[in-house]
Formats: C-alpha cells, structure tokens, sequence
C-alpha cells in the first residue's frame, strides 16, 4: 500500500511538473506578446505623440498672437478715447471763442451805433440850431 502511495505522490509530482513546465511556456509566450503589442504600440505612439507637440506649439502661437492683438486693440481703443477727449476739449475751446467773439461783435456793434447816434445828432443839432 505504501507503493500505491509512493506512486500516486510521484504521479502527481510528475503532473504537477509537467503542468507548471506548460504553464511557464505559455506564460513566456504571452509575455513575448505583450512585449511585442508594447513596442507596436509605442512606435504607433510616437508620431501622434509628436504631432500632438507639434499642435501644442501651433495653439501656443495662435495664443501669442491673440494676446498681441488684443493688447494692440487695448491700445487703440485707448488712443481713440483721447482723441474723443481732445476733440470734446477742442470744441469746448472754439465755442468759448465763439461766445466771446459773438460778445464783443455785439457790443461793438453797439458802440458803433451808440457813437453814430451821438455824432449824427451832434451834427444835426449845430446845423439845425444855426449856430
């Protein structure tokens, strides 16, 4: 009976060997594949990868240049405003002129009138009065 034993211990050492010898195989052999499935991968990877750089870059500049326009047109806009503030300020300026202008034309014109007045009266009343 203990040769039964033995021989059924040594039946199943011997199996289970043969089970872990095919098991480590296939287990190489996925390891082989998943090495390879790696490098295809990676050399499928690359070129996106560096187009992704390559779009990177191409966004960053895009932005670059959206930030110099808008502070050129911060710039602009900045530009327009005191060229409104200068105009209103210029405007302000020949209408003064103007009212002052219209000021002494109209007192002028009645000082003229005033001196006419005088004068033509003046005349008249020497002649009229026969002195």
């Amino acid at each position: 009976m203990n040769q039964i034993w033995l021989g059924l211990i040594v039946l199943s050492v011997v199996a289970t060997a043969v089970f872990l010898i095919l098991l480590i195989l296939d287990l190489r052999k996925t390891a082989r594949s998943l090495s390879e499935f790696l490098e295809r991968t990676e050399e499928s990877f690359k070129p996106t990868l560096e187009e992704l750089q390559q779009t990177l870059r191409s966004l960053r500049n895009v932005s670059d240049n959206l930030t110099d326009a808008t502070n050129d047109v911060k710039t602009f806009s900045g530009a327009v405003r005191d060229v409104g503030q200068h105009v209103r300020h210029i405007s302000n300026t020949i209408e003064d002129v103007t009212s002052s202008t219209a000021i002494k034309a109209s007192g002028l014109k009645v000082g003229i009138m005033t001196a006419l007045g005088v004068l033509l009266s003046n005349l008249f009343s020497k002649k009229g009065g026969g002195r």
